[in-house]
């Protein structure tokens, strides 16, 4: 499948199958967040890879009890490192930048779950502290995403788009 026909294929998921992911899996994602772009390559952000069944049922809660998190063999935290991106590019990189680069890290992600043929789904409701006391996340970090990963358990159908005259505006 090529990039465009994963990038319409790919569906939240938020039923898993109760199977582990094979090693050769994660390693792949967690290339392809290796991998993503982020300013001044400064890679401002943390990734917590959550397998614990507790600390799975504590994002879950965290996450306004959305509890597809804790049937997922796998999340992903996404935090930001604001201090890092902030020494080089002051407020700006404390306040956007490093919120981008874990953005765009989670992006990669959810997108090589999708072309290993995983179900993901982007979680952005959660509260923070809830979420730092699950990961025992180190002062300072501030959570950005959670993606469950895992064998999908459903085949949602696509949701609906807006049309390209909707949102794209040509400045000629």
């Amino acid at each position: 499948m090529d990039f465009f026909e994963l990038v319409q294929r790919r569906r939240s998921i938020r039923k898993f199958q109760p199977r582990s992911i094979p090693a050769e899996m994660m390693d792949k994602i967690l290339e392809a967040i290796r991998w993503a772009p982020s300013a001044g390559n400064l890679q401002a952000y943390e990734v917590f890879v959550v397998e614990d069944r507790e600390r799975l049922h504590q994002l879950a809660e965290a996450a306004l009890g959305q509890e597809f998190i804790e049937e997922a063999p796998v999340a992903l935290v996404f935090c930001a490192n604001p201090a890092q991106s902030g020494a080089r590019y002051g407020s700006r990189g404390q306040r956007l930048y490093a919120l981008q680069d874990a953005t765009i890290a989670c992006a990669h992600a959810h997108l090589a779950a999708a072309a290993l043929g995983l179900g993901s789904v982007w979680v952005g409701a959660f509260h923070d502290e809830a979420v730092w006391q699950a990961i025992g996340a180190p002062e300072g970090l501030k959570p950005v995403a959670i993606l469950p990963l895992g064998f999908p358990a459903e085949n949602p159908p696509p949701t609906p788009r807006r049309s390209l005259p909707e949102f794209i505006h040509h400045l000629r």
